[in-house]
């Protein structure tokens, strides 16, 4: 990394840069660490939601330096002035690209949750091709179930508003239910790292609700089997195993073609495991170990 932090610390500091022309928002976990993971966060979601994945990599003396940025329209993120353009994955890779170009990262892991596996795929297949060496799909693939998509796109874009934050907590839990076992701590961090407040005082998602335009002008923008096919590099795939989003026979696909992804089946999640609990977190830390 080109310019770092002038000090070393376990906590994450909060950092914005200019990318494709946009503000983005990363969090920096591990700043002492030479080698680094991007944790890449879900389509409606922010870069917070890869807190206890960076606190658990960069904590060792041998850790990692993790950064987790907010997807542009997303967290503390610039929002797009254009929405039809931008809200894209080949977006998203130049954003992506811009980010590592500037913090000076010649080689990292990648660790994307649904649409930031997405992401990594379609960077590792173009842009940063050698230099993403390692890819994990948390939930994530280069065909994607419709139905769950059109599910996803009904709620996420237009997006339920509250009272009270602790109501948008209580709908947070029941949307994100599958995502397995989160400590009530947990479900209170996702909910205040992931809220914001609209003009009439009420609570809402802290994410901009036009990024479902996504799947309006760019409807095939999630199949991606020509750059997972031109993948040389490992890939582990973790799928919820209830997950309506990536499909079991979707999984079976990616382990028999192209980088032949390593599956793993994640019991009592859906979309998508919140990689929070050991055993999500040591099938991580050994994929990104592991001696290329």
């Amino acid at each position: 990394m080109n310019a770092r932090p002038p000090f070393d610390a376990l906590a994450p500091s909060s950092h914005y840069l200019q990318c494709a022309g946009r503000e983005i928002h990363y969090s920096l976990w591990g700043a002492r660490h030479e080698k680094t993971v991007i944790a890449w966060h879900g389509l409606a979601r922010t870069g917070r939601d890869m807190d206890v994945l960076a606190a658990h990599l960069s904590a060792p003396a041998d850790g990692y330096r993790v950064i987790c940025p907010d997807t542009i329209g997303r967290g503390l993120s610039q929002w797009s002035p254009d929405p039809d353009r931008e809200y894209c994955l080949d977006f998203y890779a130049q954003i992506a690209t811009s980010l590592v170009d500037q913090l000076g990262l010649e080689q990292f892991g990648w660790v994307g949750t649904s649409m930031g596996g997405s992401i990594g795929l379609v960077a590792a297949a173009g842009d940063l091709r050698r230099r993403i060496t390692r890819l994990v799909l948390n939930d994530n693939g280069p065909e994607l179930a419709r139905a769950a998509i059109d599910r996803i796109r009904s709620y996420a874009g237009s997006p339920s508003a509250f009272a009270t934050v602790t109501e948008l907590e209580q709908y947070f839990r029941t949307v994100y239910k599958p995502y397995g076992f989160l400590t009530d701590a947990q479900w209170r961090q996702l909910t205040e790292s992931s809220t914001r407040r609209l003009p009439d005082g009420r609570v809402t998602p802290h994410y901009d609700p036009a990024m479902v335009q996504q799947f309006v002008c760019h409807p095939d923008d999630y199949l991606r089997w020509t750059e997972y096919d031109s993948l040389d590099i490992p890939v582990l795939c973790l799928r919820g195993e209830s997950s309506d989003l990536l499909l079991a026979e979707t999984a079976v696909q990616m382990a028999q073609r192209g980088p032949r992804a390593k599956i793993e089946t994640i019991a009592g999640c859906g979309h998508a495991p919140a990689l929070n609990v050991p055993d999500q977190l040591a099938l991580v830390e050994a994929f990104v170990r592991a001696p290329a």
